[in-house]
């Protein structure tokens, strides 16, 4: 049968089940009633500090933490790092509404920075947004699992004396050159939300090699003086004065989240794999057809690509629009970044409300064009292919029809 005549059934928002294992020792935490990750008998280690030292020892960091949330990790390292009210912090254009929401939740001032049409920050313009700002405080958004050449940012911003806290929430397990994203700078940030590599519904990871910046983390995550019982946090010694200046803003993680993700790390590696090979699934049936532009990956960049992106790049709002529902008639759920009003997860800047929205037009032409699509686990092989094509043959019949419109205009206007 031909793809043109097939269409895809499954679900882009079903993610696999928790794993045996996981709902095995969940079980264990709930039967005990311990939730609280400070609520342990002598001799006990809380999940939650047994995950903080995993995924420490899994990151090579001196130390992780283990908070509530995605956007509660962003928003304790942005307070932590010593952010001051009303200071000016630079992050990517193109990111999800959590990330300026944090530097906005932690007194800062969000000054945005131009994507390139490989979707990853613009470090030219970026060099122009240092200058111009005098920010000193970047919040780098990998988004969508797009790295940027961490080495040139790195340079850029050491030269200029700008901290870097990555925004890791879409690249947990993914690398450039060889280390692993959110260990260049100051910090790097992990969210566990359903959509993301780790599942706990909600949850976030922050890991650091400085001790005064996670020993604030600690106390900021609400440890109660009780910082003690973070074996993968600095000593205490590092905490003598931090703990009486540091305000408690509880957003602790619980044991009963940090006992299904404990499984989920030791099968990090292998998820990894399994969603780089249904990418390249969809991008093989994408790669080199008229309309449509993959973002390049260096070789440098070991992604991890739960979600693959790309611009169709020959189309207007209207036939988009159009592409976008053809796609839909055939089971293939796209998001759009270049609607004119925010949609679940897809709000560009100019939405959100709470910022001044410069003028940015190589942003706008590159998200004018984007659409978006999830890679579940659940997804086979065979449906990969199946939707890759179903975009592709979608995509082409609406050139055609373009084509086909333009010939008839021509024709009816009685030109030779």
């Amino acid at each position: 049968m031909k793809s043109m005549e097939l269409t895809f059934t499954g679900s882009f928002t079903q993610q696999e089940p928790i794993p045996s294992e996981a709902i095995a020792r969940a079980t264990e935490v709930l039967q005990g009633g311990r939730l609280h990750r400070y609520n342990t008998v002598e001799g006990e280690t809380a999940e939650a500090a047994l995950l903080e030292s995993e995924f420490r020892d899994y990151m090579g960091s001196r130390y992780c933490l283990a908070v509530a949330s995605g956007g509660y990790a962003l928003t304790t390292a942005l307070r932590a790092s010593g952010l001051q009210q009303g200071t000016a912090v630079l992050t990517n254009a193109f990111t999800l509404s959590p990330v300026p929401g944090a530097i906005v939740a932690a007194g800062g001032k969000p000054v945005l920075v131009d994507v390139t049409e490989d979707l990853v920050i613009d470090l030219n313009h970026l060099s122009i947004q240092i200058a111009t700002s005098g920010a000193r405080l970047l919040l780098l958004s990998h988004m969508r699992g797009h790295i940027v050449d961490m080495e040139a940012l790195m340079v850029l911003c050491n030269r200029e004396s700008v901290t870097v806290i990555e925004d890791c929430a879409h690249t947990m397990g993914a690398a450039w050159n060889g280390v692993k994203s959110g260990r260049f700078g100051l910090a790097g940030c992990y969210s566990t939300q359903t959509y993301k590599h780790l599942n706990s519904g909600e949850g976030g990871l922050i890991v650091s090699d400085d001790p005064k910046f996670m020993a604030r983390a600690t106390i900021l995550s609400g440890s109660y003086m009780l910082y003690d019982h973070h074996p993968a946090g600095p000593p205490a010694e590092i905490f003598t004065d931090i703990r009486l200046s540091t305000p408690n803003c509880s957003g602790r993680m619980d044991n009963l989240r940090a006992s299904i993700l404990r499984p989920q790390l030791a099968r990090l590696g292998a998820n990894c794999a399994r969603w780089n090979a249904r990418y390249c699934a969809v991008a093989a049936e994408l790669n080199n057809v008229p309309g449509i532009r993959l973002p390049q990956r260096p070789e440098k960049e070991q992604f991890v690509a739960s979600s693959i992106q790309f611009l169709v790049s020959e189309l207007d709002p209207a036939t988009i629009t159009d592409f976008l529902s053809h796609c839909g008639k055939r089971g293939v759920e796209l998001k759009w970044f270049g609607a004119s009003e925010p949609i679940a997860f897809t709000s560009r800047y100019q939405s959100w409300g709470y910022i001044d929205p410069p003028s940015l037009p190589t942003t706008d032409a590159v998200l004018d064009k984007l659409c978006d699509m999830r890679l579940p686990l659940t997804f086979s092989l065979d449906d990969c292919s199946l939707i890759g094509a179903i975009i592709r043959d979608c995509v082409l019949a609406t050139r055609e029809s373009i084509v086909d419109g333009a010939i008839h205009v021509d024709k009816s206007s009685g030109d030779p």
